[in-house]
């Protein structure tokens, strides 16, 4: 076991008592604590496994430290995302290595994802109105939200860094340069925005109109739906009789029927219709053109080499930035994230600054 992988397991250690700490859900704290020992007891293992003493064990890592700041300021359901996303690979690493070497896998393996699926669905003793805030801010945000703005600000970033570098390549005049770099601006993010409000939109419009249609069956053909809500609980692994029961027991109020047969059995929580498609329009412009920005800015001020020049180190700056900001998800290294963004991103804009000045000398030729 790598120092990294003992790293890890610190931090998420780290992560879950922060969780415990400031969850309002004494039965959800509970599990958070206990997981939080289980990984601590795993680090003191490792350690053991490689012959290093307790007072080796690191502590928790920045990348840790960050996302604690990150809850405190935007909700430590966020954590929660990121901690979901660990598990996952961590889960996926194991069966991997398993399959490799040929070991029979373990319950253990996947144990953890388990848990935190349990806590964001209904198979725990969680109250309502707690596992309604779990469901709804694991879905909108969970780490989600965070990586869309980073990965809009890096849309934002290199497309617009690349048409700047290919205008300043073919003309050295700071007028054409600006427009130009504003012009992509307003196209990338307005062209974002309406990509991300139809998208939205179609999809509630979508669950909209299934939702409909699964209630119309639920007032023709009742006794249809009853069997289908039983046969999706003992696919669940409930026995034959008791998923009959439940079944019969929800058909008795049809509110409640029709809420739990959209849920279970077209995988709609009627949650997700309430995101507001013009917000998801103008937050994605946002992300976009606040990244797009920052090419473009020098142009303001200066013109020609000189612009170039800054506009290239400020947009290096801006990307590794955001390489960094891409490991509080993947859990990477951040210099090789950084430097890696910083890399692919100057290998962009010097091709189009290439094509930009081979054209703008033919033309001048």
């Amino acid at each position: 076991m790598s120092l990294k992988s003992i790293q890890t397991e610190v931090d998420v250690c780290y992560l879950y008592k922060i969780l415990a700490e400031h969850e309002e859900d004494e039965n959800v704290a509970h599990v958070f604590r206990q997981m939080s020992e289980i990984e601590h007891s795993h680090a003191l293992a490792f350690l053991a496994k490689n012959n290093l003493e307790e007072s080796h064990l690191p502590k928790p890592s920045g990348r840790a430290r960050t996302l604690h700041l990150i809850g405190k300021v935007f909700g430590y359901d966020y954590i929660l995302g990121v901690l979901l996303d660990t598990e996952k690979s961590v889960s996926s690493s194991i069966i991997k290595a398993r399959k490799q070497t040929g070991t029979k896998e373990s319950l253990s393996d996947t144990a953890h994802v388990t848990i935190l699926k349990n806590i964001l669905s209904n198979n725990n003793q969680v109250s309502g109105a707690n596992l309604a805030r779990f469901e709804k801010r694991h879905r909108s945000v969970g780490g989600n939200a965070l990586r869309a703005a980073v990965l809009g600000g890096n849309d934002g970033l290199v497309s617009n860094f690349s048409l700047v570098m290919g205008i300043a390549g073919a003309t050295s005049g700071q007028e054409e340069v600006l427009l130009a770099g504003m012009a992509g601006l307003l196209a990338g993010a307005l062209s974002m925005a309406l990509g991300e409000w139809i998208s939205v939109k179609s999809s509630q419009e979508l669950y909209e109109n299934q939702m409909q249609l699964e209630l119309e069956e639920l007032e023709t053909n009742p006794e249809g739906e009853q069997k289908e809500l039983a046969l999706i609980y003992m696919t669940k692994g409930i026995p034959e009789v008791q998923a009959q029961q439940m079944a019969a027991e929800i058909m008795k109020n049809k509110g409640q029927a029709h809420e739990m047969l959209i849920k279970e059995e077209l995988g709609i929580n009627p949650e997700d219709l309430k995101g507001s498609a013009m917000e998801a329009a103008v937050t994605s412009f946002l992300l976009f053109a606040i990244g797009a920005i920052i090419p473009v800015f020098p142009f303001f001020f200066w013109g020609g080499m000189q612009a170039v020049i800054i506009s290239t180190v400020m947009s290096a700056i801006g990307l590794f930035l955001i390489g960094a900001a891409i490991t509080l998800f993947t859990g990477k290294s951040v210099w090789f994230s950084g430097f890696r963004q910083v890399v692919f991103g100057l290998i962009a804009a010097a091709i189009t600054f290439g094509i930009g000045k081979w054209i703008g000398v033919s033309v001048m030729g």
